[in-house]
């Protein structure tokens, strides 16, 4: 199994309409999304998230992909 921590993420506010706190996701996996009320909060429960998307991911045959590299330019 990969490093979760190897996974790029983008975390992003979220309005107080949406509860407030920040939302993050991981573009290598698009059913993966968590929140938190802190960004320290969202990125460990993305982190959770993440590797419980793996591990199913890895139960159900799927391919796990390969850690991607953000592009910033």
């Amino acid at each position: 199994m990969y490093n979760p921590d190897d996974y790029p993420f983008e975390i992003y506010p979220l309005s107080r309409e949406n509860g407030g706190g920040f939302l993050i996701s991981y573009p290598d996996f698009s059913e993966c999304i968590s929140d938190g009320e802190t960004i320290n909060e969202a990125i460990k429960n993305g982190r959770d998230a993440l590797i419980s998307t793996m591990k199913a991911l890895e139960f159900n045959g799927f391919e796990i992909p390969e850690p991607s590299m953000l592009d910033f330019a």
